[in-house]
């Protein structure tokens, strides 16, 4: 066992993790912040994206004690109390969800995206989402909600 310290959605937490344990479970499984999905335990589906230090992460590509002394931010901690995240309500207003299973990583790795680029058209966004897989959409309503996302922030 290893002792991790880290801050998650504005929390300081202390907990002993197996050396083998995977972030993902560790937020869902450990701290029960339930909205970040386990969709492939490969890396391949990005259901599983959060913010490590401010960057989107796939967190069943790290261990927990990897992300020892980060801070990091999950679906959960994006809102601001009752006010949704511009990339959220995004989100909402343009129909860029189906099932909802992919949605928290899609605006975990929507957010990140809007961060790193000033301008985005709807090529850019697309190629920046490569990494995280729909199975109900054609994408489009979610390329749509980056892009009034990013337009707002």
């Amino acid at each position: 066992m290893s002792l991790v310290e880290l801050e998650i959605n504005g929390s300081k937490v202390s907990q002993d993790v197996e050396e083998r344990q995977l972030l993902v479970h560790f937020i869902r499984d450990d701290l029960n912040l339930t909205g970040t999905h386990v969709g492939c335990d490969t890396s391949q589906c990005g259901a599983c994206v959060v913010h490590v230090d401010g960057k989107a992460v796939k967190s069943c590509s790290i261990l927990a004690v990897q992300a020892n002394n980060s801070k990091i931010t999950t679906i959960e901690g994006l809102a601001d109390g009752e006010n949704l995240h511009p990339v959220q309500e995004a989100f909402r207003e343009n129909h860029g969800l189906q099932c909802g299973f992919c949605t928290p990583g899609m605006i975990m790795a929507a957010v990140d995206i809007i961060n790193r680029n000033s301008i985005l058209d709807e090529k850019t966004v697309r190629e920046e989402l490569e990494g995280n897989l729909c199975r109900c959409t054609g994408y489009q309503n979610i390329v749509k909600s980056i892009i009034a996302a990013s337009k707002k922030m």
